[in-house]
């Protein structure tokens, strides 16, 4: 029993020795008139939850309040890579929009961009 006692006073005395030695200095801003500017990325995206293969159409799926005019043109990438772009139409309900495949070709899921 001695001997627990012992262990676990000696184990508590290292960690807090251990956490109370370290004492941190603080960082110094790098030389020179640099700042860094942030800017929030406005670029409109979605996603393609539907394709028809016969028509060449997708219908895509934007965030609420973020539809794009018509006849702007997106690309098409899956999985980081561009496979296509398509042409925005006319017909769009609450956050959905059809949008005609140009070149490439499209599958479900696939991201939308206008980059």
């Amino acid at each position: 029993m001695k001997l627990s006692v012992f262990l676990s006073l000696l184990i508590a005395g290292i960690l807090v020795s251990g956490c109370a030695s370290k004492s941190r200095k603080p960082v110094a801003p790098a030389s020179g008139d640099t700042q860094t500017i942030v800017t929030p990325d406005a670029s409109l995206a979605a996603r393609v939850v539907s394709y028809n293969e016969v028509g060449r159409f997708v219908v895509l799926n934007f965030p609420v309040g973020q539809l794009p005019k018509a006849d702007r043109t997106f690309f098409l990438y899956r999985n980081g890579l561009k496979v296509g772009e398509v042409k925005i139409d006319t017909w769009q309900l609450d956050n959905l929009t059809v949008a005609y495949i140009v070149t490439g070709d499209a599958q479900v899921g696939d991201e939308v961009r206008n980059e």
